[in-house]
């Protein structure tokens, strides 16, 4: 049988992290955005809320949720400031949950715990310069010597570089076989000798954010440290994550695109033009019941991933469909928004300004829309 209706205990969590998103986070996100910083005291937090473990083992320091209960989390930080959502989004998906998958129980105790609890905070190395969609491209290596490896390299586009304390790193343990088999993934502490992070990397949206370079030059670390204990994994590792990822940008990008509809709505029954208000007309009525048919379009596509997810089904179909569509959606609707304020639309005083510019970046990273066309239409028998 099939609910597309949230139970009680999703839909108090949803009404939590909508309490938080807007008298916490909303407030902060236009001086967050201009200085091109995110607030330690709201990151702060956001940790004590428990935001950052939230759909991890209670054993484990988390808060024992779900993944949907993430997505409804993501998609409310979302609407109001896009770079809180990918701080969330990354940490979560990307690291945590990597290390949850696939780490020893040992390597679960010593690197998840602290990031489900939210003492120390994740990011995901594996885009580099040379290597973008292109993973089997990367050139970070990794030699083992002795019980150690030594990591050189640099990553680019790393999201909570700037902050993280935990940075999982991708890096080839074999190069005379191809990156799938001979890619490894490693857990590097940020005060390990040789990682140095950039300043962060002048964006056009999600400013806020942290987005740094980080070089690793003969970064030395324990071979306990390998990710899973065995090399050749990373590379699946990677796509994993990746997969997982892809449900976290879909929540953040309906978020995106439901909080500029909604600041449009605002907007448009205040302003006043040819005697009447903007939302009045039948055009903007019209142009507003397709945009929100959309948004609850790719809201349902997302919690449909998510669940397949939570039920330990195929869901990386699903993840990519979702992405894709939500992706589209943020962008068209964060456009549509501008121009239903006019000028005022273009003007860096109002959110739909910001939320347009955040939107572009959900087609981009985690998998490029052309990426998910490639991923969808595998699953197809097309040859």
């Amino acid at each position: 049988m099939l609910d597309f209706q949230l139970d009680q205990e999703h839909q108090e969590l949803q009404e939590l992290y909508r309490r938080f998103a807007q008298e916490r986070v909303k407030p902060l996100a236009h001086e967050m955005d201009e200085a091109e910083k995110y607030d330690m005291t709201l990151l702060q937090e956001i940790k004590d809320c428990g935001f950052f473990g939230i759909p991890f083992h209670e054993k484990y320091g988390g808060q024992g949720s779900d993944v949907l209960s993430y997505v409804l989390c993501m998609e409310e930080m979302s609407k109001v400031d896009a770079s809180t959502g990918i701080t969330l989004s990354v940490h979560t998906s990307l690291c945590a949950s990597t290390i949850e998958e696939f780490g020893t129980e040992e390597q679960k105790q010593q690197w998840l715990r602290p990031l489900a609890d939210g003492s120390r905070i994740g990011c995901f190395g594996l885009t580099e310069p040379g290597a973008g969609s292109d993973v089997a491209g990367a050139r970070t290596t990794a030699v083992k010597d002795g019980n150690e490896y030594v990591i050189n390299g640099e990553k680019i586009f790393t999201t909570n570089s700037g902050f993280a304390d935990t940075f999982l790193v991708f890096a080839l343990t074999d190069k005379s076989v191809p990156a799938a088999k001979g890619m490894s993934a490693f857990l590097v502490s940020r005060d390990t000798p040789g990682l140095t992070v950039t300043p962060d990397i002048p964006r056009m949206g999600i400013r806020a954010a942290s987005n740094a370079a980080v070089v690793y030059e003969d970064v030395r670390v324990p071979a306990e440290n390998l990710l899973g204990g065995v090399e050749g994994k990373g590379f699946k590792m990677a796509m994993k994550a990746l997969d997982g990822g892809r449900i976290g940008i879909a929540a953040q990008s309906v978020g995106i695109a439901q909080g500029a509809l909604d600041e449009a709505i605002k907007y448009c029954k205040e302003r006043v033009q040819f005697g009447k208000t903007i939302a009045s007309f039948q055009n903007t009525q019209f142009k507003m019941a397709e945009l929100q048919t959309r948004i609850d379009a790719a809201r349902l596509m997302t919690w449909r991933a998510a669940a397949a997810k939570d039920q330990g089904l195929p869901y990386n179909v699903y993840a990519a469909m979702a992405k894709l569509m939500a992706s589209e959606v943020a962008n068209e609707t964060t456009r549509a928004c501008v121009q239903f304020l006019g000028g005022y639309g273009f003007a860096r005083e109002y959110a739909v300004e910001r939320m347009m510019r955040d939107a572009k970046i959900t087609e981009i990273y985690e998998g490029t829309s052309e990426v998910m066309k490639m991923v969808i239409s595998g699953s197809m028998n097309l040859k």
